[in-house]
């Protein structure tokens, strides 16, 4: 079988891209708006960029209750910072919880019960119960499209790393420790559990 993108909806291409890209780690960014308001939304659209600058990039979306972008953007739009907290077991159902939509200026770290920790560097919280949280500066944004399944790709430069005592061992976050998550498609997450190694080969001095 043989997909062409330009053929499927929106719809149809968001399900592909969610079912086949798996499991993916969950963002679980916080934002302030202009008049210093906390916001906290999960984002699956999320990795690593590069050690250096030490760069992270999440990708919000379309908001189609809206009718714009996510109001993370927005936020991230009028104070240029954020916190990338990373979800594990222990804070999943608080950060699902956090998946729904309000109108702007709602208030998700009391709708999920979770405590905003004041950062070190941005004025932006983490959140407390979050194992291991990115303090980021927005480095930059690039808007692939706006209107129904757009999106954006955020960069942001990290100033500094909450982590939760225990979980960094010799130079390495433990994931037996961390217990992190991966996000599916459509409600379903996969437990992080299951670790097994393959070492990368040399190259044969073969002619």
């Amino acid at each position: 079988m043989q997909l062409n993108p330009e053929e499927l909806t929106n719809k149809e291409r968001y399900k592909l891209m969610i079912g086949a890209i798996v499991p993916r780690p969950i963002a679980w960014v916080s934002t302030v708006d202009a008049e210093g308001r906390p916001n906290l939304a999960p984002f699956s659209f999320f990795t690593a960029v590069c050690p250096n600058p030490m760069t992270l990039l999440f990708a919000p979306g379309w908001s189609d209750m809206r009718g714009r972008m996510k109001d993370t953007l927005h936020n991230i739009h009028a104070v240029p910072e954020f916190v990338i907290n990373i979800v594990n077991e222990a804070t999943a159902e608080a950060m699902n919880m956090t998946a729904t939509e309000f109108e702007a200026g709602v208030d998700e770290f009391a709708w999920a019960g979770v405590t905003p920790a004041q950062s070190q560097t941005i004025r932006v919280p983490r959140v407390t119960e979050a194992p291991i949280a990115f303090e980021c500066k927005l480095q930059q944004i690039v808007m692939v499209r706006e209107g129904p399944g757009g999106g954006a790709a955020v960069l942001g430069e990290v100033q500094s790393i909450f982590v939760q005592d225990g979980l960094y061992e010799n130079g390495r976050i433990s994931p037996e420790k961390l217990q992190p998550i991966g996000r599916m498609a459509g409600a379903s997450y996969a437990h992080i559990n299951d670790f097994f190694e393959m070492h990368r080969v040399p190259p044969s001095n073969d002619d």
